[in-house]
């Protein structure tokens, strides 16, 4: 109902008592009667009418409170998904980029390792061996110099043998202790990630409880104002 409408209804409730006094005064005490009868009934219908309209304004203001309310609730969770999700986009590349930088890096450690190899250094007995077996083919005693150069050959292999077994045991402990140093390089990183994964929670958790203080507030002032309102208007009738 517009405020035209109103005015109309008060203008005809004081017209009505305006009448009813008339006829009290001259003596019509049943046409009197009838006036405070119609004056009751439109002015109680008229109170119940503001009742209600107060009671779907008051629906009206609590539905637009909630429905803000989960607008920035949706909002929030929209911006913190996104941060989560731009956040471990940015980990998982970071993550990837060192494993690939590592992984170059293990080939040319593992070549420079290999350039680094030193000739083997053989026994007195095997360069003995190959003086007397050179003495032997220079004095043109081939029958000898082949029997000694069989047994150098033999014992060249079987030192040939331990020198790799073993530079290939130095090179196994060199790239473990290198690998070992890139695995504490990653767990640094992994550890600063979840480090800032917890922050973000934390964040996000802060911000939710000032979100949801914000709406208490909010709805604890609107309950206050309305309990106040239909205070007023259980007294005069209207708020």
């Amino acid at each position: 109902m517009n405020e035209t409408q109103e005015s109309a209804i008060a203008d005809f409730l004081q017209i009505l008592e305006e009448h009813r006094k008339n006829c009290e005064a001259q003596g019509k005490y049943v046409e009197a009667e009838v006036a405070k009868k119609r004056f009751e009934e439109l002015k109680s219908h008229e109170e119940n009418r503001k009742r209600e309209s107060m009671k779907a304004q008051q629906v009206k203001e609590r539905l637009g409170i909630e429905e803000a309310h989960m607008l920035e609730y949706q909002q929030f969770n929209s911006q913190w998904d996104k941060k989560y999700n731009d956040y471990e986009e940015q980990c998982t590349n970071q993550m990837n980029a060192m494993k690939e930088r590592h992984l170059q890096e293990l080939k040319e450690f593992q070549q420079k390792l290999l350039v680094k190899q030193q000739k083997p250094k053989f026994s007195p007995v095997l360069l003995n061996y190959r003086k007397i077996e050179e003495h032997l083919a220079r004095s043109k005693n081939y029958n000898d110099a082949h029997t000694v150069k069989a047994k150098a050959d033999s014992l060249e292999a079987k030192e040939l043998e331990q020198w790799n077994k073993k530079k290939q045991k130095e090179m196994f402990q060199q790239e473990s202790q290198w690998k070992a140093v890139k695995r504490q390089e990653l767990s640094a990183v992994q550890k600063r990630i979840k480090m800032g994964k917890e922050e973000q929670r934390q964040a996000r958790d802060i911000a939710l409880k000032k979100l949801m203080q914000r709406y208490r507030n909010v709805s604890s002032e609107l309950a206050a104002s309305h309990s106040a309102c239909n205070r007023l208007a259980a007294k005069k009738g209207s708020c």
